[in-house]
């Protein structure tokens, strides 16, 4: 374990102080240049622009992942037995697919001309979108990103959230019914603060996987077209292999550990302070 997990990151620490290009690659004489390899980045205005991007990414995801999460939850507990046998097993089906062929999915759904998409929306007498080429839109492609990356992620988080849901005292929600609460408000006041820690746990988890999703970006789109779907692991990959830059291409990788990082630590601490003042 500690092979397979602390050697890259070490290796990677150790690359992102280095001039480390094809040539050091190939010859390992790399020499140590300090701080060069930060000052670079940091001082680079596109640095900067793709580091919003991954927050706005970031952001768009998870309160998009959370709230359908959190819906499928409460639909699947209020279905019958044979409903949600068949809800649950569409979402564990969902979410065993694999990401590559998801992603290929999704690109053959959007393709300009054989897409189901355009034929489907030209059926329905919009025009405009015969043959349209949906991946040579920033918006667009961003748009068909986070559609993808949500519904990979909702199945997760909704079976999470529904195992928490049947923790919940049915007497608790039946008082608060005979109080004359309506469902949002035994929703806000009953059931989310008994499920507090797993919706905490499944929203860090949804954090870190949104933050570093790469494997959907790459194959559909490479960060395309231009910058409009680059986000820091995408623009480590490009930096590392596409310049030659392996140094760089670590240290942008450490910055986004690091960034991915403090949005935790600063999340974590706004929720132990919830918890010491309740």
């Amino acid at each position: 374990m500690a092979y397979l997990l602390l050697y890259p990151l070490a290796r990677a620490v150790l690359i992102s102080f280095q001039d480390f290009r094809l040539r050091q690659l190939i010859s390992g004489d790399a020499r140590f240049v300090g701080l060069a390899n930060y000052r670079a980045l940091l001082t680079d205005p596109r640095f900067w622009t793709v580091v919003r991007r991954t927050f706005l990414f970031m952001a768009v995801n998870v309160v998009l992942i959370m709230v359908i999460a959190l819906l499928v939850a409460l639909m699947t507990e209020r279905l019958g037995r044979v409903w949600r046998s068949v809800v649950l097993s569409s979402l564990v089906l969902a979410w065993a697919m694999p990401v590559v062929a998801a992603t290929t999915v999704f690109q053959w759904l959007f393709h300009s001309e054989f897409g189901i998409v355009n034929w489907t929306l030209t059926s329905l007498g919009a025009h405009s979108f015969e043959r349209y080429p949906w991946f040579a839109h920033g918006t667009a492609a961003f748009v068909i990103l986070v559609v993808l990356v949500v519904w990979q992620s909702v199945p997760f988080a909704a079976i999470t959230l529904y195992s928490a849901l049947t923790t919940v005292p049915a007497e608790l929600q039946e008082s608060a019914r005979l109080d004359g609460a309506g469902a949002f408000r035994i929703l806000r006041s009953v059931t989310l603060p008994l499920i507090r820690p797993i919706v905490m746990l499944v929203l860090c988890l949804e954090v870190i996987w949104t933050f570093k999703a790469f494997v959907q970006i790459w194959v559909m789109t490479k960060g395309g077209p231009g910058d409009a779907t680059t986000i820091l692991p995408v623009y480590a990959v490009q930096t590392a292999l596409s310049q030659q830059r392996y140094d760089l291409g670590s240290a942008a990788s450490m910055i986004t550990v690091v960034l991915m990082s403090g949005v935790l630590v600063l999340y974590f601490r706004q929720m132990f302070r919830q918890e010491d003042e309740r």
